[in-house]
């Protein structure tokens, strides 16, 4: 539903676009190859993906350009597969969508600034609030899981509803 072509075309002509290209199954192998290939070839310090759903295949692009030299984070993708072809019925109205988004993703791609992912030590540790039944059994299952626990309670006594209960079912023993 999308001439492609002319989506490339219009690309070249946005300001600072320094390589656009049509590539069929460019998730696949060889399409990633021409990828990398341009980012040393081109000098390229963004790429923009105008294809499928980010949700499918944007780690894909972004290992892609790591790969090529690039931080992973001056990618982007404009979803052309499920925002136009999928959804347009026009073939010039879907190409004029798709070359909108492409020119939206060019922009948003120039205010990109490279990123270091942080990492955190994480402390084995939960907190259950309540202790009644659920709340005292909770906390058992997960010391024994190997964290540690800190069990809340507002009343000055653990047991919940249970506690207050003269006999429990079927055996009638004392409940507290």
């Amino acid at each position: 539903m999308v001439d492609v072509k002319a989506v490339v075309k219009a690309a070249k002509e946005i300001s600072g676009v320094v390589y656009a290209t049509d590539l069929p199954y460019t998730c696949s192998s060889m399409g990633q190859g021409v990828i990398k290939d341009a980012i040393k070839e081109h000098h390229l310090d963004r790429i923009v993906v105008s294809s499928c759903s980010p949700r499918m295949h944007e780690i894909t692009f972004q290992r892609c350009i790591e790969a090529g030299g690039l931080n992973r984070y001056l990618f982007e993708m404009a979803n052309i597969r499920e925002q136009v072809s999928w959804v347009t019925s026009d073939k010039e109205e879907a190409t004029e969508k798709a070359i909108r988004l492409t020119e939206m993703s060019i922009s948003k791609a120039g205010q990109l600034q490279s990123l270091t992912p942080l990492k955190s030590p994480v402390e084995k540790r939960v907190l259950v609030i309540g202790g009644g039944i659920s709340g005292i059994q909770a906390a058992l299952d997960v010391s024994v899981a190997g964290y540690k626990v800190t069990l809340v309670e507002k009343l000055p006594t653990l047991g919940g509803r249970m506690a207050q209960l003269e006999k429990t079912f079927p055996t009638l023993d004392c409940s507290a």
